[in-house]
């Protein structure tokens, strides 16, 4: 008989942990599983990353993070999800994938394999309750075009000094896009942004807005506006606009096209998504979907409209889950927070 849980998480980010810790400290034996490592999303953050928010509103389990500087660092929000695991002594399964959730409210099963390739039969595991937190991360928004998946076309920037001296082309318009162009400019890349808007995102970090126009303005950084991409070659990606298609020489390319949520993995769950806006069916105050004893918890409950859930407010999902599964009723709304941009 596999080992029976009362919450099983399935994500291990920030908010699938803070709901498990939630769990902890409600007396109820948890349990993480994730297709990666810990917080395998923010592992996948530029190396020389620092977070635009403040430190406090990343805190889960009521833990302190503490930062050398005003605002937290890659390295240093991984350190304190591995503290916050360790002192609520979070039972986790890492590099596992769901192989399949069956069974009904009160007695699930979750059927994992690992990720290696081991041929081994899938593990199981029983829960009373699910908490799907998977977030957005892993799933880039392809570009749909001829190349995209050729070795040297990445939707994930890490860092910039293998590209000195190189060329390199970055798709998109918003922080992502801007951020490794001008990480990319500084350690020496010949850098060209391609993007479809008029201009460079409005929502720009008000930091990078007049870095990367000034970059663009002064020629350092080449900008193709109002221009798509139509092919990717070995060396170089093919651009469409006003003046025609022509080509542009690209060592790397950076598709910062975005990011969406598993969808295929929450209908195969039965769970009911809106048809324009892919939202899942939840009810709002215990975040419980239309699957009974299945809940949701941070940047999947907003559909395609992933920047309305993020760290700062993803944390109180767990808070707000648990509640409603020991019978302790809607809690209070956690003050609101701006988002982190995008």
């Amino acid at each position: 008989m596999s080992e029976l849980y009362d919450v099983i998480c399935i994500g291990a980010g920030p908010t699938g942990l803070a709901c498990a810790i939630e769990a902890a400290r409600a007396g109820m034996r948890s349990l993480v599983v994730d297709k990666g490592c810990l917080c395998n999303s923010l592992f996948h953050y530029p190396t020389n990353m620092t977070f635009f928010t403040t430190p406090e509103r990343m805190e889960i389990g009521d833990l302190p993070m503490t930062t050398d500087g005003a605002k937290s660092t890659r390295a240093e929000a991984l350190k304190y999800y591995r503290r916050a695991v360790e002192h609520y002594r979070i039972e986790t399964r890492l590099y596992e994938r769901i192989a399949g959730v069956e069974g009904t409210d009160g007695a699930f099963v979750v059927r994992t394999h690992t990720t290696d390739g081991d041929s081994a039969a899938p593990r199981e595991a029983r829960a009373r309750k699910i908490i799907i937190a998977t977030g957005y991360y892993d799933l880039p928004n392809p570009l749909g075009i001829p190349g995209e998946d050729l070795p040297h076309v990445s939707h994930y920037f890490t860092e910039a000094h293998p590209l000195w001296n190189q060329d390199v082309v970055v798709i998109g318009g918003k922080n992502s896009a801007a951020e490794a162009a001008l990480d990319l400019f500084r350690a020496g890349g010949r850098v060209t942004i391609i993007h479809r808007g008029r201009e460079m995102g409005k929502g720009l970090k008000y930091w990078v807005k007049p870095d990367i126009e000034n970059r663009i303005s002064a020629g350092e950084i080449r900008a193709l506006f109002e221009s798509r991409v139509t092919r990717i070659e070995p060396h170089e990606v093919w651009v469409s606009n006003g003046s025609g298609e022509t080509a542009v020489p690209a060592a790397q390319v950076f598709a910062m096209t975005g990011y969406h949520p598993d969808f295929d993995f929450l209908e195969r769950q039965g769970i009911r998504l809106d048809p324009k806006t892919l939202k899942p069916a939840c009810n709002p105050d215990t975040l419980e979907s239309n699957v009974p004893g299945i809940y949701l918890a941070g940047v999947v409950i907003g559909g395609l409209h992933t920047s309305e859930i993020f760290i700062e407010n993803g944390r109180f999902h767990g808070r707000q889950i648990i509640s409603a599964i020991t019978g302790k009723g809607r809690i209070a709304e956690p003050a609101p927070v701006a988002p982190p941009g995008e």
